[in-house]
């Protein structure tokens, strides 16, 4: 009896939430909660969790109270806070504040380690907006706007002008990070919390016509893996904390160019990297897979161990759970999301033969 006691104990679901593209036609209807199961790998009970138009991108507080989507609040694009209530599977969304960004739409969105500021990246106007929080987390105002420079132009049609894509935060909080797909280059900021200001410090530079999108740190602070969308590659920097630069030592393909030219259309979209720090992954749309990598300990740099498919179509983001012992990727034209397993000596997937309904997701969060 005790051994099944403490077994149902582990089994207590976590919840996770799905952004999604929504649309005249769309299945979608806006941000999604299932309870995900880290024993066994089942994702039940997935139903809409709040009604808002495109919430493509979301976001949580660290104090876990408050979820943040990047959506069109009654067609205008705006950063959208809402109340987590309840917990264990169960949790709720109430919505709480909003804010206009006041720049188009923004592809991406995340919170500061200390929970003071939010940041956004808005990919057609290409510029960074940062917003104040208080105590609970609630949206104040946005506070600044940074617009990035003019585009490589490598790519034609796609480089032209800036694109910013993902928005972050160094360990510390002391720096922003805003890979720009149409400059090459990850825009780095001076970011003061307490005033939610951001100061244009610098780049780190990718190779030409990589198109970076997002990017992850390593979980010891002094590596940062960069995804080049249009490349469909990933970028290897050199951390230096106390200076807030990054600096380039590898570019290692995510699928091949033989493979690539078997596709109407490739591009990357996602990077994450393992709780461990042991591996690295890559999401591959086009082709639909997830590429894996393993991590050098001393030097940071990756090496290939697979292509595994996702067993979905156009996987534009995909997560891994709390334990790491699970990957869902969300195939966004397919509707679906699939499980996998992951080994945790190699990293290697083994999809479970499991693939829960999820109408256009293109965000995974725990």
């Amino acid at each position: 009896m005790t051994s099944a006691l403490s077994s149902l104990a582990r089994a207590e679901p976590v919840d996770v939430w799905f952004g999604t593209s929504t649309s005249r036609n769309g299945p979608s209807k806006g941000i999604y909660h299932g309870k995900f199961n880290t024993d066994n790998g089942k994702l039940t009970d997935v139903k809409l969790a709040a009604e808002i138009g495109s919430p493509g991108f979301l976001a949580k507080h660290p104090s876990g109270k408050m979820l943040y989507a990047a959506a069109s609040d009654a067609g205008t694009p705006s950063i959208v806070a809402y109340r987590i209530e309840g917990g264990s599977g169960e949790a709720t969304l109430v919505k709480d504040s909003s804010v206009p960004i006041g720049d188009g739409g923004a592809a991406h969105v995340s919170v500061s380690h200390d929970g003071n500021v939010v940041l956004s990246a808005q990919y057609g106007a290409g510029s960074t907006a940062c917003f104040s929080l208080d105590e609970s987390g609630s949206l104040i105002k946005r506070t600044d706007l940074q617009k990035h420079p003019a585009g490589s132009g490598v790519i034609s049609g796609r480089q032209e002008t800036a694109h910013a894509h993902w928005s972050g935060t160094s360990p510390d909080d002391r720096f922003a990070f805003v890979p720009d797909l149409g400059m090459d280059k990850v825009v780095i900021y001076k970011l003061d919390t307490e005033n939610a200001t951001l100061e244009p410090h610098g780049y780190g530079v990718c190779p030409p016509g990589g198109g970076p999108r997002h990017m992850k740190f390593h979980p010891n602070g002094k590596t940062i893996y960069v995804l080049n969308e249009l490349a469909l590659s990933v970028t290897v920097f050199d951390y230096d904390a106390q200076a807030g630069t990054m600096s380039p030592i590898q570019t290692i393909e995510t699928i091949s160019e033989a493979v690539k030219a078997k596709e109407v259309f490739n591009s990357s979209s996602e990077i994450r990297v393992h709780p461990s720090g042991k591996f690295v992954y890559a999401a591959n749309r086009g082709n639909d897979t997830i590429t894996v990598y393993s991590v050098d300990d001393s030097t940071g740099k990756l090496s290939l161990v697979e292509v595994e498919p996702i067993r979905g179509a156009w996987p534009r983001n995909f997560n891994l759970d709390p334990s790491g012992k699970w990957l869902l990727a969300a195939g966004q034209a397919s509707n679906t999301v699939s499980i996998f397993k992951v080994d945790q000596d190699t990293g290697e997937l083994q999809f479970t033969r499991d693939a829960v309904y999820v109408p256009s997701s293109i965000c995974v969060l725990f």
